[in-house]
């Protein structure tokens, strides 16, 4: 297994026309099922995000665009009136960090007082039947997000990832692959730049344009890229804390948050949205 710091110089090199290769081959229009953003089963929908597109979600909800009704408020049993300004928040105007994201449920124990323990990183938040909150459905059956504009990497990339170690894998199994040459790696002239991985979704082997394979492959690169720097972050940030019963603890890299995105060690987040992501 390589290093996070050497599968993050592979992320970097990834040739944008290759992986775009790859999604024209494989195929893909979004049928706007809604199958990726419900949940499976007894399983929530579980996407995972990073602290600066939970903050950009926040700034679009209180800038007006994520207005439309579906905010999460069935998710946790608040009521939608006058909350604390958490996670960061200056504005009064925007959402609740909690409307947004949840501690990845991985890791933590089910407590008395309800789930406890430390997790890592953040999952887009969901509402009472597992679903995720940002989903909305029309009269006639066809899916829509309310956030579209502003939607996180993963679900602008889905059914599609890159396999490097490091990175992580959407929901859904894997049903088709492809490799890419790319350069090999320095440790082994014989190492491939890994795959592209298709996730089922009923919209694979469907006709992409060329246009809209690129921006895929593009935001594809880009995901890759920040997952390996989030998990760099994380793992250099990481320090033990102790919970009690009902307590959580969320490691992301920036630190060690409650369940609110406040940090433990008392530090202020900002609530704006971060810079436009670096060219591909």
């Amino acid at each position: 297994m390589q290093s996070l710091e050497a599968e993050l110089e592979r992320a970097r090199a990834l040739d944008v026309r290759e992986l775009a290769d790859a999604v024209e081959a494989i195929g893909f229009e979004c049928t706007r099922c809604g199958a990726c953003c419900k949940s499976e089963a007894d399983d929530p929908h579980t996407a995972t995000v990073f602290p600066d597109e939970v903050r950009r979600l926040r700034a679009a909800s209180a800038a007006g665009d994520a207005d439309g009704g579906n905010g999460g408020d069935g998710s946790d049993g608040r009521d939608g009136g006058d909350r604390p300004e958490t996670g960061g928040s200056g504005d009064a105007d925007a959402r609740d960090w909690r409307d947004m994201a949840r501690p990845v449920p991985y890791g933590l124990t089910e407590g008395e007082d309800g789930p406890e323990g430390e997790t890592f990183e953040w999952a887009l938040q969901t509402d009472a039947c597992g679903d995720c909150v940002f989903y909305e459905e029309g009269e006639d059956g066809l899916g829509a997000c309310a956030v579209h504009e502003d939607r996180p990497l993963i679900c602008e990339t889905y059914p599609f990832s890159v396999d490097l170690d490091g990175t992580s894998q959407p929901m859904g199994e894997v049903v088709d692959s492809i490799g890419l040459k790319g350069p090999s790696s320095a440790d082994d002239p014989g190492d491939p730049e890994g795959a592209v991985r298709a996730h089922e979704c009923e919209g694979l082997g469907r006709n992409i344009d060329r246009a809209d394979a690129e921006s895929l492959a593009a935001a594809l690169k880009r995901r890759a890229v920040r997952e390996l720097e989030e998990a760099i972050g994380v793992r250099d940030a990481y320090e033990p804390t102790p919970t009690g019963p009902g307590e959580v603890v969320v490691h992301d890299s920036e630190g060690a948050k409650r369940p609110d995105g406040n940090r433990i060690d008392g530090r202020v987040e900002q609530t704006g949205a971060p810079d436009d992501d670096p060219p591909a």
